[in-house]
């Protein structure tokens, strides 16, 4: 097969290194040598230090915080590796920044995902590899294929050991409208009834909860959304969860932790028991905090890359 013929290498940019090194010990190869840095006025700088010539190339890179300077070191390393004549260039991208500008909210609004779509194929990639999109529909942006994984599999299996989803008492809760059939998903993995919180979002970042859909007084709650960013919307969603559906106990899990702004302070002061999330996004020490579970996908995602490379199926990964 094709995959068997090329040589796989692996290299990580700055965005997530630590989950690059984790993915690549699973894989058993050594992560590529490269150097990514900046130049004096801030440009960035790559240089691969090592012949890619005909290689199937994994560059792993999380476009988070800093998100403008982990996209063109992610563009421009893709770039190096094309005129470096790599036999075939897969992006691996655990967070896909910009995912929630996939379309026109107001008048006059660009649709910035499908021009980082545009701008990572111009530069030369040929596969995009990354984990629960903001909004899915995204795929389609793209004239290469791109594999979807789904956090939920990683997460139902971490969160299916834990006491509290073990009782008759537990409920899996949607913290809106646009994140019920994710929750569902993760109810039915864990045979659990399913509640909803309604709200009403007067404008970004500010969330004012209107309704709890479902029976959940006394009882245990999982709250699951895709991201978590300022945190307003899981926070008010928990607090009403005790305060309106008198709740015994709130966890809160999700894919990507942003945790940007207030994030930490609210997260750390809010009814929320423990938070599950994976580390699509490397936290920094000074943001991790007791509440704070952090979970690999590196496993999900070494088994996507062996999967590509050998030209075997990714969708069982998915299913």
């Amino acid at each position: 097969m094709v995959g068997q013929e090329r040589k796989m290498k692996v290299f990580a940019c700055n965005g997530c290194p630590e989950l690059a090194k984790e993915i690549a010990k699973i894989l058993g190869v050594e992560l590529g040598q490269i150097h990514v840095g900046k130049f004096s006025d801030g440009e960035v700088s790559v240089h691969i230090d090592e012949s890619v010539r005909g290689a199937d190339v994994f560059v792993i890179q999380s476009t988070s915080t800093p998100v403008n300077d982990n996209l063109m070191e992610l563009l421009v390393t893709i770039d190096a590796l094309k005129r470096a004549s790599a036999g075939r260039i897969n992006a691996v991208i655990p967070y896909f920044g910009y995912a929630r500008q996939d379309r026109k909210a107001m008048a006059h609004d660009p649709i910035t995902a499908k021009l980082v779509a545009d701008l990572l194929q111009t530069a030369g990639a040929d596969r995009v590899l990354t984990m629960d999109l903001h909004a899915a529909q995204i795929q389609g942006f793209f004239k290469i294929p791109v594999d979807h994984l789904l956090g939920l599999t990683v997460l139902n299996k971490a969160i299916c050991d834990e006491d509290f989803v073990k009782g008759d008492d537990f409920v899996v809760i949607s913290p809106d409208v646009g994140s019920v059939a994710r929750a569902r998903a993760l109810a039915s993995k864990l045979n659990a009834p399913l509640a909803i919180v309604d709200k009403r979002r007067p404008k970004a970042n500010v969330m004012e909860v209107m309704n709890i859909i479902g029976d959940v007084e006394g009882k245990t709650c999982l709250m699951i959304d895709d991201m978590i960013d300022t945190a307003g919307t899981i926070v008010q969603g928990a607090r009403a969860l005790v305060e309106v559906g008198k709740a015994k106990h709130v966890y809160a899990c999700c894919t990507h932790g942003v945790l940007s702004g207030p994030a930490i302070e609210r997260l750390s002061n809010s009814v929320i028991e423990k938070l599950f999330v994976l580390n699509t996004i490397e936290i920094p020490e000074e943001k991790k905090f007791d509440k704070l579970h952090l979970i690999s996908v590196a496993q999900i995602f070494a088994d996507a890359i062996r999967n590509i490379y050998e030209e075997v199926s990714v969708s069982k990964l998915i299913d």
